[in-house]
Order: structure tokens, then C-alpha cells, then sequence
């Protein structure tokens, strides 16, 4: 079910892993993804989980991501799937990781979460941003560093994908002129605070819960930045359960107004959805920015 090179090579990386004697029992189609071929590896000992693509298509996408989650894992936080390995077998690229078995969510499995997400975000850096570009989605993040977020905010998240969709014609110039108002009043919108770690893509498609209730997060776009970033992200799509706000603000609380803030944050997902889906997601651009 996966190309025989990458069968191959995957049994090799888990024999210099975990022993000579590995074999792969079975290989089994994961659902869930758009971007990635994505399957459960099992083996006699282990399951683990593969995911791949073709080298040329996103060219350093995994090795970032390795980079992302081990990031993540260093802060000893929310739980991170282990990275096995990553690499290139011919026309293949590959990151194979520990299989995460998925539980029960139960309210306290959302006030864990939100606790655990604050300790996540007091890991924090001199500069906002990151020392290499990744991914969100299937577009290039750049993470170029800046001393502050309203920079950083404006040149390597708005600009970034407001240039490619005035190019597709998905954004004209009333939009532009609406977000060089926003930029004028951004450091009057956003509270002085240090960077802090960021999942960078946090809805609720990127995170899982095992088998023990506990929040693992995945398919990460990290760069240090405004926390707010995350909580915004997390209700982009429905939003998360209250106890999880509840219990993230009880840890880390946030500078009064953070409910306001929540759109202009949303203003940088809510382009890479412009430039992913197209004009479905224009509208809610345009009725935030137009207030500006």
C-alpha cells in the first residue's frame, strides 16, 4: 500500500531503532489528511505512523517539521508524538513517528489541555519569529526574527499572504488600504509581552487524545510569537470547550481584551485559507480589516 522503496526504507530505519528482529505486520491507510499520504505502520512490538509525499512537492516540509515537534517535546508540556526518523528515498520524502492511540475526551481532558498549553506558552526567546522558515499547511512560513511582535506581525504573517492573494486577484486595493490602517493602531491593539512558544496551527484538527485523555499535539507550524495567536486559532473553527479557556487563563492569564483581539489574530489563518481555498474566505477578511 506504500511504495516499495519507502516499505524498505521504513524497515530499515526501524531496525536501527529498535532492533534486527522488527517486522512490519501490517500497513494500514490513515485518514484525516489532505496534504500527505499518511499510514499506520505495525509491527510485532510497536505501531508507528508514516506519513510522505513526493520530495519535489513540499521540499523540506518534514525535515521542519521534525525540527517543530522536537521543539515542542523540549518543553516538556503537552504530550509530542515521538519523531522515529525522517529522510528521502527516491522520488519520497518520509517522517515516520510513534503511533499516538487516540481516548475518551472528558472535561477534564480540556482543563488539562488548557493548563498545559500555558506551561507551553512560558517558554519564551529574546526575539519573536524562529531561527529557520516551515510550513503552515501547504505554504511556506517565514519565520524571519524581530525584536517586536507588531513587526513581525505585519511583515512575516500579513504581508506575507496578503502579496500572494492581491497576485491571485482575491484580495484589491480597498482590502490593502483597510490593512495599512490596522498597521498604524497595531501597537495600540496588542498588550507589550515576550515571545512565547507556539503550536502556530492550533484548531481542532492538530491535536489528538490518547489513551490516557491526555492532549498530544501534531502537525506543527512553531515560531515563537503572540500566545494570543494560539487561543485565536483554537476558535477560528467552533472553538474549543470553555474549561479550556477557563483553565489556560487561570495558568496564564491574558491581558484584558483578549476576546477583542481574537479576529485581528485570525486575520493571518484566515489568509492562508484565501490562498489555499479561494474567495470562500475573502468575506471574513474583509469584515474584519473594514473596520479599520
Amino acid at each position: 500500500m506504500i511504495p516499495e522503496i519507502l516499505h524498505s526504507e521504513v524497515l530499515q530505519t526501524l531496525k536501527s531503532e529498535i532492533g534486527n528482529q522488527v517486522k512490519i505486520i501490517s500497513v494500514s491507510p490513515v485518514s484525516g489528511g489532505d496534504i500527505n499520504q499518511a499510514f499506520k505502520i505495525q509491527t510485532q512490538k510497536d505501531a508507528f505512523f508514516l506519513k510522505y509525499n513526493f520530495a519535489n512537492r513540499f521540499p523540506g516540509m518534514f525535515q521542519t517539521e521534525h525540527l517543530g515537534l522536537d521543539l515542542l517535546a523540549g518543553s516538556k508540556t503537552l504530550r509530542i508524538p515521538k519523531v522515529i526518523s525522517n529522510g528521502e528515498a527516491d522520488k519520497y520524502s518520509w517522517l515516520l513517528l510513534e503511533f499516538i492511540e487516540q481516548g475518551a475526551v472528558t472535561h477534564k481532558f480540556w482543563e488539562d489541555f488548557g493548563t498545559m498549553l500555558a506551561d507551553l506558552h512560558q517558554n519564551s526567546n529574546e526575539l519573536f519569529g524562529l531561527d529557520h522558515n516551515n510550513y503552515i499547511g501547504s505554504l511556506h512560513q517565514s519565520n524571519r526574527q524581530h525584536v517586536n511582535w507588531f513587526d513581525f506581525f505585519i511583515e512575516e504573517r500579513l504581508q506575507k499572504q496578503l502579496r500572494p492573494a492581491y497576485d491571485k486577484g482575491l484580495a484589491d486595493k480597498k482590502i490593502i488600504t483597510h490593512f495599512e490602517n490596522l498597521y498604524k493602531v497595531l501597537p495600540d491593539i496588542f498588550p507589550t509581552e515576550n515571545p512565547s512558544l507556539l503550536h502556530g496551527d492550533l484548531w481542532s484538527g492538530n491535536f489528538l487524545c490518547d489513551d490516557n485523555s491526555r492532549a498530544c499535539l501534531v502537525d506543527p507550524a512553531v515560531y515563537y510569537g503572540f500566545r494570543e495567536m494560539d487561543i485565536a486559532m483554537s476558535k477560528l473553527f467552533g472553538g474549543f470547550s470553555s474549561g479550556f479557556y477557563v483553565a489556560y487563563n487561570q495558568a496564564f492569564p491574558m491581558s484584558p481584551g483578549w476576546q477583542q483581539r481574537i479576529d485581528i489574530c485570525n486575520l493571518y489563518p484566515l489568509l492562508v485559507h484565501v490562498n489555499l481555498f479561494g474567495w470562500s474566505y475573502v468575506g471574513s477578511v474583509k469584515s474584519i480589516v473594514g473596520r479599520y
